[in-house]
């Protein structure tokens, strides 16, 4: 199954091509892309990150560093943090479960 690409900015960005910036971090446990709705541009890019315990830093630190390593428009805009993120039975970060819960989010944020 194909990834599903974040598009915004007039581009098509594949997760796969910002995976491991974030991981990069020696504060980063887990971390996942996934594009949420942008008015301006469409879509955006906002990672999910699960920070290594005892290890903290901010949304600000994070965002900086995948911004030293991915062009302006691959870049996370905005991050989230958690203890961990949800895994498949086979270990996979369900992106589309963050996607769903973030997009539910906005929606109650609206009303």
């Amino acid at each position: 199954m194909a990834a599903r690409c974040v598009r915004g900015y007039g581009r098509n960005v594949f997760p796969q091509e910002i995976d491991q910036a974030p991981y990069l971090s020696l504060r980063v446990m887990d971390a996942t892309p996934v594009g949420i709705a942008d008015q301006y541009r469409g879509e955006t890019v906002k990672a999910f990150v699960a920070l290594k315990e005892k290890e903290p830093a901010s949304e600000e630190e994070i965002i900086s560093f995948c911004k030293e390593r991915l062009p302006a428009y691959k870049a996370p805009k905005s991050m989230e943090f958690g203890k961990e993120l949800p895994r498949s039975a086979v270990g996979k970060i369900l992106r589309k479960a963050l996607g769903e819960e973030e997009t539910a989010k906005k929606k109650v944020e609206k009303t």
